[in-house]
């Protein structure tokens, strides 16, 4: 099986992290599974909406694989490695440990089941990617300080008081959850939709860790475009290129 499916609820896209035997551990696979699922969303004429979920009951996800890292995790976590004018809803469950709450917190909405804990443990293992710094802009400055610095467990029901999550559910049934929001969405006019998702996105400040990304995204395309191809091979020959502008 394919480490992330990309499927249509009628017209809700469902996105799902596929390696419950590793714990859905970010790996390589994944990343550019999602990066290619948030693709596939983008252009999908009929989906109104989806939903990013996991397979397994112990965790959405534990984050990076530590012995298997993605090379660029950003490039899967939407809004960043892809831009998105349509709504993205969470469904979590379990464990959502350092990058899997980045994938999160760059949704739009989030249903998390009873059991969900979620934690941030890079101060405590010496590393970070610096996109979590986006947490102080979408709740409050003083629990996104101590949800990234501490590293200790917040729960599903802490979570809700704080407005991470919108919805807090018993075990199990958050997909389900997720997808009674999003037949909402499925209805609704999807101009008005966008154009709130698009000028909430241009309110909400960016982190210079997301700023970053979306910078190195836009020159890896140059770099990995046939034009640079054609330049390089220009060069190494000694002619002239012949630049297509894609």
């Amino acid at each position: 099986m394919s480490a992330v499916t990309y499927e249509r609820d009628q017209k809700t896209a469902v996105i799902t992290i596929n390696r419950a035997d590793q714990m859905n551990a970010l790996n390589e696979d994944v990343i550019q599974g999602l990066r290619n699922a948030f693709t596939t969303y983008r252009s999908d004429e009929e989906a109104r909406c989806a939903v990013l979920c996991s397979v397994g009951e112990r965790a959405f996800s534990v984050g990076a694989d530590i012995k298997d890292s993605p090379k660029e995790m950003w490039q899967g976590v939407p809004s960043i490695g892809v831009p998105l004018d349509k709504p993205l809803i969470a469904a979590v469950q379990g464990y959502c440990v350092g990058g899997a709450y980045i994938l999160v917190q760059m949704c739009d909405l989030v249903v998390a089941s009873e059991d969900t804990r979620f934690r941030y443990p890079e101060a405590q293992v010496g590393f970070t990617g610096g996109l979590i710094a986006g947490c102080a802009a979408r709740i409050p400055h003083k629990i996104a300080m101590e949800f990234m610095l501490l590293g200790q467990d917040l729960t599903a029901a802490r979570a809700y008081e704080v407005g991470m999550v919108n919805r807090v559910v018993p075990k199990g049934q958050q997909k389900a959850a997720a997808l009674e929001y999003a037949r909402i969405l499925e209805r609704s006019a999807p101009l008005v939709v966008q154009t709130i998702k698009r000028f909430v996105g241009e309110t909400l400040p960016r982190s210079p860790a997301e700023s970053a990304a979306l910078a190195r995204d836009h020159l890896l395309n140059v770099r990995d475009s046939k034009d640079g191809a054609e330049g390089r091979a220009a060069f190494k020959a000694k002619r002239a290129p012949e630049f297509l502008g894609h």
